[in-house]
């Protein structure tokens, strides 16, 4: 089984958030736990008398606010580069990503709109897979999120009456929530998701980079990225290039 652990980075409601993303994180079953203890071991050098209670956040690392509070810039910088790092360099690593420009879409929820993208597109991954032979289920886990309600009948929903490309035949049961301090492997989500809004909304890629080489792709076609913005807007990003 593949689990895919999902968060999202940007506000519907804040004028000042042109994009809502909604990032993701796909492992198979067994690589979670190494994952995790990267992370484990990061929050130990950081906070060693309380590791486990560090919560590596992609806004309170970079901003040093909550726990990170204190901590010195550089030292917060180089845990998230580490952190990426280890996403970029691991080949059992695929990670998707939805950026949706929010007056492109109005009145459709972003939120929801990035949601139906990443659905569909996990479960073409989880496709590729099956067609080479190697079934596999997959499982999305999200941080939990006033969208838990809506979130789950949509998957729901497209898992029986199907989406815009067609219908979900791969996901094996509507999406898990979780709180963020339980799992590490959503806190990568978040640093992703965050490492993705600092590029799209500020072109800043420096730490996009370290793991776009990750970005679900066969054959030099880019699957797991997706940009919706207004047709007139220029954009020299990677999913726009490729589109």
């Amino acid at each position: 089984m593949y689990l895919l652990y999902l968060d999202d980075s940007g506000s519907v409601q804040n004028a000042s958030d042109r994009h809502i993303i909604l990032a993701g994180v796909a492992v198979f079953e067994r690589q979670p736990h190494w994952l995790s203890q990267k992370l484990d071991e990061l929050a130990l050098q950081i906070w060693p008398d309380n590791p486990h209670n560090l919560e590596l956040r992609g806004a309170d690392m970079l901003g040093g606010k909550k726990h990170w509070r204190g901590v010195e810039r550089a030292k917060r910088e180089a845990a998230y580069r580490v952190a990426m790092e280890t996403l970029g360099q691991s080949p059992h690593v695929h990670i998707f990503g939805a950026i949706i420009h929010k007056a492109a879409r109005s009145p459709i929820d972003p939120k929801e709109y990035a949601f139906e993208e990443i659905c569909s597109r996990f479960d073409r991954f989880l496709a590729r897979h099956h067609s080479r032979g190697n079934t596999q289920r997959g499982l999305i886990i999200l941080d939990k999120s006033s969208y838990e309600t809506s979130l789950q009948q949509l998957a729901q929903d497209f898992r029986l009456m199907g989406h815009r490309w067609g219908q979900l035949y791969n996901l094996m049961e509507v999406p898990l929530f979780v709180d963020s301090r339980a799992t590490r492997m959503i806190q990568y989500a978040d640093l992703v998701a965050h490492a993705m809004r600092r590029y799209y909304e500020r072109g800043d890629s420096t730490y996009f980079d370290l793991f776009s080489q990750r970005l679900d792709a066969v054959g030099g076609v880019l699957h797991g990225l997706t940009h919706f913005k207004p047709p007139a807007e220029p954009c020299v990003c990677k999913a726009c290039r490729m589109r």
